[in-house]
């Protein structure tokens, strides 16, 4: 039989509520009990249980995670896979389980916040998904503790990249190294796609670069043939770009596979970057001129927010928490004389 608080205290030689509060931290126990205890702890092998520390706190110590990107990725998406690992390395290490919510629990079928309650989660964080459907918006105005990645609501705790501040250092690179005809290619409608796109108009503006509108193109985040179709149209074009910007990482495989197969060298004849900064795409040559998100940041940061407005220790007032981007200059762009 697994061992219990009391096997614990039998062989301390200790009360109960001795051992109980050297598990739990408090003050008032000496570091050579609290030693004796974790010794104990590790001898027996003893765990403790969860059913009977949520009665007693008041809390299941189970965070909800609504997570569903346009591909259907799930956890092999390459940018909010990093994330989420970030998330529940940082949910773990407070004591805290994870648990996915979704649609459906074998044949039933839940709304998000139904699988919320159903699960008892104590708080949800939300990231990667269509934040105006109807069942999102009635989660996001549930009296759950909340934290969204990437997307702002009143009165809501939101983990930010810095998007704007990432899409005008690449703007100005690229501007510095001359290129003037500058192209891209921007992910489908969301806060994120909205804060980049304007980055780069203002960014533009400001340099003094001129964008004609037959430069602007569109396609899925994380969709190489998307990119590769995008690339092609502007390939084609009587004045085609010196460089493109790329809505990320991976969707920039597709534009390069379009530039090999129209005879266009990157970045001998064609510069092109990426968004994300994901650290598989460092390894490929040439070397990807990216801008770095720190995904591990955003995960971390939003498992803090959420679990110290569980526990009320958060602070009143601050509802963004902005992630700093960083430029990768790599391989990629190339000078331009033109």
């Amino acid at each position: 039989m697994p061992a219990t608080i009391k096997d614990l205290a039998k062989y301390c030689g200790l009360s109960v509520s001795t051992v109980s509060k050297a598990l739990n931290g408090y003050s008032d126990i000496s570091e050579e009990t609290r030693k004796a205890v974790q010794d104990a702890v590790r001898f027996l092998d003893y765990h403790p249980n969860s059913h009977a520390r949520a009665l007693k706190k008041g809390r299941s110590y189970n965070l909800g995670v609504l997570f569903s990107d346009e591909s259907q990725s799930g956890l092999t998406h390459p940018f909010f896979s990093h994330v989420l690992e970030s998330f529940k390395k940082t949910a773990e290490n407070a004591g805290y389980d994870i648990t996915f919510i979704s649609h459906r629990l074998g044949q039933d079928r839940f709304t998000f916040l139904d699988h919320c309650r159903y699960r008892e989660v104590d708080g949800v964080c939300v990231a990667c998904i269509k934040f105006d459907d109807d069942e999102v918006l009635r989660l996001i105005h549930s009296d759950l503790p909340l934290v969204t990645i990437d997307n702002v609501f009143d009165d809501r705790v939101c983990v930010a990249s810095d998007n704007e501040g990432g899409m005008r250092s690449l703007v100005e690179y690229v501007f510095a190294q001359g290129h003037r005809k500058v192209a891209y290619i921007h992910g489908q409608p969301s806060a994120v796609t909205d804060l980049r796109v304007s980055a780069f108009f203002r960014t533009a503006s400001r340099l003094g670069l001129q964008v004609p509108d037959e430069y602007i193109a569109q396609c899925d985040y994380t969709n190489p043939q998307g990119a590769y179709e995008a690339t092609k149209k502007l390939l084609q074009l009587p004045e085609r770009p010196t460089c493109i910007l790329v809505c990320d990482d991976s969707a920039v495989t597709g534009a390069m596979r379009a530039a090999q197969k129209a005879g266009v060298r990157v970045p001998e004849d064609l510069s092109l970057a990426g968004f994300d900064g994901i650290p598989q795409m460092q390894n490929f040559y040439p070397r990807l001129t990216t801008v770095f998100q720190d995904a591990q940041a955003i995960g971390r940061e939003s498992a803090i927010q959420l679990i110290r407005q569980i526990e009320g220790t958060d602070e009143a007032g601050q509802k963004l928490f902005t992630v700093p981007c960083s430029l990768i200059p790599g391989q990629t762009v190339a000078p331009c004389s033109l």
